[in-house]
């Protein structure tokens, strides 16, 4: 049997996944370093700070139970 031009054999799908996966990482790279989501990640960073007052009054106050 001859090869039409439609036959695809495992390397020509593993070029396509690798293309695709160099695509896709670079649409998220370029996602994540977009001038608009710079400040939705801004204010994410920023959440472990915000309650920082809270947390540590709290825990100092506190007695730990003993271990029994």
């Amino acid at each position: 049997m001859g090869e039409s031009a439609m036959d695809i054999d495992i390397n020509t799908l593993r070029g396509l996944a690798t293309v695709f996966c160099l695509v896709a990482f670079i649409a998220v790279v370029l996602w994540a370093y977009s001038d608009r989501k710079h400040k939705d990640f801004e204010e994410a960073a920023n959440l472990p700070f915000q309650d920082e007052g809270l947390t540590g009054s709290t825990h100092k106050n506190k007695k730990e139970a003993p271990h029994v």
